[in-house]
């Protein structure tokens, strides 16, 4: 129902910044979203979740007080700001949603995916 379409990854120096734009082709207001990761050899690790209207939000350990997930549904869009950028953060990054009030640190539990775009961080 929902096509999904990051952008904003790219190559940056450790302890650089990066945000990530995620926009829907449709109304996001109704869906709980997220932000996942992947890098080589390993599994979707969840990032950060967010409610429909931003105001329930939670954060991996790993990138808490670094990164900061907000929405606005009025541009169909959920972004991913990140500061203090490490090379452990290198992965492709990608969002979801699902069609609930709840979100979830699952990938399971979503149901719409964008293709990813890739963050590299250099020592």
């Amino acid at each position: 129902q929902v096509q999904l379409v990051e952008s904003g990854g790219g190559s940056v120096q450790a302890g650089g910044s990066q945000k990530l734009l995620c926009t829907a082709s449709a109304d996001t207001a109704m869906y709980s979203m997220a932000w996942f990761r992947q890098a080589p050899g390993k599994g979707r690790e969840g990032v950060a979740i967010i409610d429909r209207v931003g105001r329930f939000i939670e954060y991996a350990d790993s990138v808490k007080g670094r990164f900061t997930i907000s929405r606005d549904n009025t541009r169909n869009a959920l972004y991913l700001q990140m500061d203090s950028l490490k090379p452990e953060d290198t992965a492709m990054y990608y969002c979801a949603a699902v069609f609930s009030p709840t979100p979830v640190m699952s990938d399971s539990w979503y149901d719409y995916w964008g293709q990813g775009t890739q963050v590299t961080v250099s020592s």
